[in-house]
């Protein structure tokens, strides 16, 4: 019984030293950053209110050694006759950061990744319902030679519309 009680005490503290270990810290890097705005107009509203969303998205990219880092910003002014709290404003949103490779004519997508999770801030509003707002995609990384960049694309799909996800390109980063 010893034994036993003894096997899983040590079972136990070797779980315990994995899950405690401390991760590598992530090197400090400086950003390189560009950004564009763009005047999107709700294809399913053709009503007498105006119905311009305003997107502004910072596209950023860094390097260490071989490895680039990238992220994305977006930040929005949307028109303010929705209903509070409108979840059905899109069927779908989201925001598609890439790193790519430079060179002549169309950049390799060395990496993409879709944030899908915008379209439920998108939808978000304050109390009296002013649709601004803001999101951050989380970090991607991937190698990458001289010359990478990051790239965004913000597709919307506007409920009722019938059109399906429509594309709306941002500019890229500076190369890193």
């Amino acid at each position: 019984m010893n034994i036993i009680r003894t096997g899983a005490a040590v079972a136990v503290v070797a779980v315990a030293a994995s899950v405690a270990a401390p991760a590598a810290a992530a090197p400090s890097l400086r950003y390189s950053c560009a950004s564009s705005t763009r005047d999107i107009d709700d294809t399913s509203y053709n009503g007498p209110w105006p119905d311009n969303w305003k997107v502004t998205v910072r596209t950023c990219a860094a390097r260490s050694g071989g490895t680039v880092y990238a992220y994305a910003e977006a930040r929005w002014d949307g028109p303010g006759f929705y209903s509070v709290d409108d979840s059905t404003i899109f069927d779908g949103a989201k925001l598609r950061l890439q790193i790519k490779q430079s060179r002549r004519g169309a950049d390799a997508v060395v990496v993409e990744r879709d944030f899908a999770d915008i379209e439920a801030r998108l939808e978000d509003s304050s109390s009296g319902g002013d649709y601004d707002g803001h999101y951050r995609t989380p970090t991607i990384s991937h190698r990458a030679g001289n010359g990478a960049l990051a790239d965004s694309v913000l597709f919307l799909d506007w409920h009722g519309d019938g059109r399906g996800y429509q594309r709306h390109d941002y500019t890229a980063s500076p190369t890193v």
